[in-house]
């Protein structure tokens, strides 16, 4: 029977967001139930399709009734129900901050973007096709767009154009890519692909690695990768904290695509690519975890600060994924759920210390900022920098412990990025939070530490349960790595 559960992480939002857009005009409470429930409803869905897909195979879901690889195909597998579960965790917290402290009432549309963003989101992970995944990467540009100009003008405005010139150039060139693909091919379904690309004939190859070179390329924009991260810095310090935490995941999708290419589709015992992508990826993920960390030792406010914070966990994700191997799969996978989680956690932090003064360091026109900010914000600096006893050290662990190519080229670049980001986090501590201020204490309500705080536990979750979250992590490398039951859920004519 088809488990009609598996699209409905898409359509729940996709129709409640219609229901918001419609509220938002004339009524916030109704537009706030609507998101909320959405997102509570997407958390529940995301559990019940985690337990599916660690219980049982890959499943398939085929719109319309149509076969593959003619029709829609949506795939729930360990990987995609995984993401689903990061993105649900995140959303509930971060929404809940967004209506603490009234981000939400600084535009109309904010909850009926904020669903379509999920929408979004959601169908990315989900999409057997590649096609579709253009599709839904579209709907993630239109709604984030919307979402980081949200109740801004000037410079936000300004950062906004330059984020979404730069999507759009990525835009066309994933366009190209699926043209160069399905012309050698005639088909775009991913595990279709990865059944023909073999079969491919040697005169066709130069080409089909010129289309996989321009895919990476956009999920390298997708996933700020050097030297195509530079639409991160202002994107993110310049949105509202709400939506730089949301957009922590975002950037984690580009990660996603590109390991779920480089192991289903153009994996590294294939002719026509061999190690083509790992040989890229790591290169570039050191370069972008060392520009990353000389970012967070370099910016002058907290803002700058927490994006690059952003770009360095990426550039470590980059070079763990570089292996293509079961342990650093693993080790990725860790680590990506851990900074997504850590990189929100400080996004909102930093929205709280900026609501209450300049988030500039050595700025004198700031009040005192209560203790318990002060120690939230150590804490997740703790977390974003990688030291012991939380999930980040050891997700950096596994990294290195996993890390091929040049060993000790490996090592350095991680272990001083890690030092480079303890030292910027500190200063920026100290000149926050330390420097001479007026004795007024600016005032902190509770309810607006509850969603920082709540992401700070889950990590604190993860690091209890390392162990079994790295063994079930573990079993979904190997599922990537061995992807035949991905391939036969699809039910390709001759293969189901």
């Amino acid at each position: 029977m088809t488990d009609h559960l598996i699209i409905a992480p898409i359509l729940l939002p996709a129709i409640l967001a219609a229901v918001a857009l419609f509220a938002s005009s004339t009524n916030i409470f109704a537009a706030r139930l609507a998101s909320g429930l959405g997102t509570l409803g997407l958390l529940a869905l995301a559990i019940t399709l985690m337990v599916q897909a660690s219980t049982g195979p890959p499943q398939g879901y085929f719109l319309g009734a149509w076969p593959a690889p003619f029709g829609i195909v949506l795939v729930l597998d360990r990987l995609s129900a995984l993401m689903l579960l990061l993105t649900a965790l995140l959303s509930t917290f971060v929404l809940f901050q967004a209506i603490a402290t009234g981000w939400d009432r600084r535009g109309r549309k904010f909850h009926a973007l904020w669903l379509f963003q999920l929408m979004g989101l959601n169908g990315a992970f989900l999409t057997g096709d590649a096609f579709n995944l253009f599709v839904f990467f579209e709907v993630l540009l239109i709604a984030s767009y919307g979402l980081m100009v949200h109740g801004g003008t000037g410079p936000r405005i300004k950062a906004g154009l330059q984020y979404i010139a730069v999507n759009l150039v990525g835009s066309t060139l994933f366009l190209f890519a699926l043209a160069v693909i399905y012309a050698l091919t005639g088909t775009l379904n991913m595990a279709d692909l990865a059944v023909k690309l073999p079969l491919l004939p040697e005169g066709d190859q130069a080409l089909m690695r010129v289309g996989a070179v321009l895919l990476m390329l956009v999920f390298a924009i997708k996933g700020a990768l050097v030297p195509l991260h530079f639409w991160l810095p202002a994107t993110y310090a310049n949105a509202p904290g709400v939506v730089a935490a949301l957009f922590a995941v975002m950037t984690k999708v580009g990660a996603y695509s590109t390991l779920r290419f480089g192991t289903l589709v153009f994996p590294a015992d294939l002719a026509v690519t061999g190690t083509l992508i790992s040989d890229l990826l790591l290169p570039a993920g050191l370069l972008t975890l060392a520009l990353g960390s000389i970012g967070i030792l370099g910016a002058q406010s907290l803002t700058r600060m927490a994006a690059y914070a952003a770009i360095a966990s990426m550039g470590t994700v980059f070079v763990a994924m570089a292996g293509f191997t079961t342990q650093s799969t693993t080790a990725a996978l860790f680590y990506m759920v851990h900074s997504t989680l850590a990189g929100a956690a400080l996004f909102l932090t930093v929205d709280l210390v900026q609501a209450r003064g300049p988030s500039r360091y050595g700025a004198t026109d700031r009040p005192r900022l209560p203790g318990r900010l002060a120690a939230l914000f150590l804490v997740t600096a703790i977390a974003t920098a990688g030291l012991p006893p939380l999930s980040g050290f050891l997700g950096k662990l596994m990294v290195l412990q996993a890390a091929l190519g040049p060993m000790a080229l490996v090592w350095a670049v991680v272990l001083l990025g890690s030092f480079f980001a303890i030292i910027g986090m500190s200063r920026a501590g100290s000149a926050v939070f330390w420097a001479p201020k007026s004795e007024t204490i600016a005032p902190l309500p509770t309810s607006q530490m509850l969603a920082p705080a709540g992401l700070l536990a889950l990590l604190v979750a993860l690091t209890v349960f390392a162990g079994p979250v790295q063994a079930w992590m573990a079993g979904t490398a190997a599922a990537l790595h061995a992807p035949a039951p991905y391939i036969e859920a699809v039910q390709l004519p001759g293969k189901g």
